[in-house]
């Protein structure tokens, strides 16, 4: 599995997570709904990453 893709994406998916609650004043309703319910996949998703990586980290990749 590809780390640096999967730790961008972590650091991404909780950092649009901070800046929908910090500037939640100023995005317009419309958009409101369906950044949040966009921002909240990508984080379940990245705690599943994190869950995964943990789980498989004692693995060898090439099963040797």
């Amino acid at each position: 599995m590809e780390y640096g893709s999967v730790l961008v994406f972590v650091i991404l998916a909780f950092c649009l997570g901070a800046v929908l609650i910090m500037r939640k004043d100023t995005i317009p309703p419309k958009l409101k709904r369906g950044m949040a319910i966009f921002a909240l996949i990508m984080i379940l998703v990245a705690f599943f990453l994190i869950v995964y990586n943990l789980l498989t980290m004692g693995s060898s990749p090439n099963g040797g």
